[in-house]
């Protein structure tokens, strides 16, 4: 009996934890992707918008002007409205007095604090405060003149908080094993020696071995088309990693590929609104490239992002490319979304015993 007892005392126990577990989950974060809500009182506010909206407010060309995100303003005793929302930035001078300054001295500790008045750190993330995926970046500085500084010298890394967490939760709302087209997985990585994420409406455009070529296209012939095109040169050396280069390839593969079916026009870079820069893809340095396409007859067009980088292991370099066609929409999160899947690209060898083999026994 005294046995029976016990055990019905540990059950109840382990139930109700699980009860308090449950209760305590912090529910998903919601709200647009590319919302920004910015906790502030309204003068200080007034002094960093034009800090803020430099680094967020970002202008990408997909040909329309489209912000990378939105900014709204929220006072510090409507906080609780934005708790659940995706993306929050809390900022105040540390000690001005001000309402949300003094918020920001009751939620960060002595040496958080004192790291901020000495200008050693001015950003401190916050992950899954009050939601699950969720990004809280307090930003903070002994002034307000500081403060202003702080944030648009470290524009590049703020901007990266924000978009890789973005990026991470779109991914989840993509991914689905369910709907995964392992077998073209398998394929590529049996043939090519590397798999990129599939989707379910995908389909499989054009395999090239002579010219190290893969194109996956979604909804061809739609009037909201998505591609994606992998190519690689083997025996390659790290000096191609210059924008002319990247450029001359690029043209030289979508000139062959991406063609109207007469073969009157082809895909080429538009002249305007192109850009460059390095940046740490996957762990590996690459140029990332975004910019705008368009047929060589003018006749149509949209924005596209390239990533190439030298991969060591295989002395390959490899060019990731995602491209949109939709004229009837706005296309930054269509972007976003092929961004994310080029994302998903490995080579063999960062693939594990267990996953190489799944996809391997598929072609058995």
């Amino acid at each position: 009996m005294k046995a029976l007892y016990s055990l019905l005392l540990i059950t109840s126990i382990i139930i109700s934890s699980l009860i308090l577990q449950s209760c305590d989950a912090k529910k998903p974060a919601v709200g647009e992707e590319d919302i920004i809500y910015v906790v502030a009182d309204s003068s200080e506010y007034y002094e960093l918008e034009a800090a803020l909206l430099q680094v967020f407010g970002k202008i990408i060309y997909t040909p329309q002007p489209e912000n990378l995100f939105d900014i709204q303003r929220v006072s510090v005793n409507r906080l609780d409205e934005v708790k659940n929302k995706k993306n929050i930035i809390i900022t105040a001078p540390l000690n001005s007095g001000s309402y949300t300054s003094q918020y920001i001295n009751s939620i960060l500790d002595s040496t958080v604090k004192n790291l901020i008045a000495s200008e050693s750190d001015f950003v401190i993330n916050k992950y899954d405060m009050w939601a699950r995926d969720q990004l809280v970046s307090i930003l903070s500085a002994p002034d307000i003149e500081k403060l202003n500084q702080q944030i648009l010298s470290n524009h590049e890394n703020l901007l990266y908080y924000f978009q890789k967490i973005s990026d991470r939760r779109l991914f989840q709302s993509l991914y689905n094993e369910k709907y995964e087209q392992k077998d073209i997985e398998a394929k590529l990585l049996d043939q090519y020696g590397w798999i990129i994420y599939v989707q379910a409406d995908f389909v499989l455009a054009q395999d090239s071995p002579e010219d190290k070529f893969v194109w996956l296209r979604r909804a061809p012939g739609s009037d909201m088309e998505r591609w994606i095109f992998v190519h690689w040169i083997d025996n390659a050396s790290p000096n191609f990693l210059e924008k002319d280069s990247i450029y001359a390839q690029r043209n030289k593969m979508t000139s062959k590929y991406f063609v109207t079916i007469d073969n009157s026009s082809c895909v080429e870079i538009a002249d305007s609104y192109i850009s460059t820069k390095e940046v740490n893809f996957l762990g590996r340095y690459a140029l990332m490239t975004q910019g705008l396409w368009r047929m060589d007859d003018k006749s149509m067009g949209g924005p596209f992002i390239n990533y190439t980088f030298y991969d060591e292991a295989s002395k390959r370099i490899y060019m990731l490319d995602g491209s949109i066609y939709a004229p009837k929409y706005y296309k930054k999160r269509l972007l976003q979304q092929v961004d994310v899947l080029l994302q998903s690209f490995m080579t063999k060898d960062q693939l594990s015993e267990d996953k190489i083999d799944d996809l391997l026994s598929r072609l058995k």
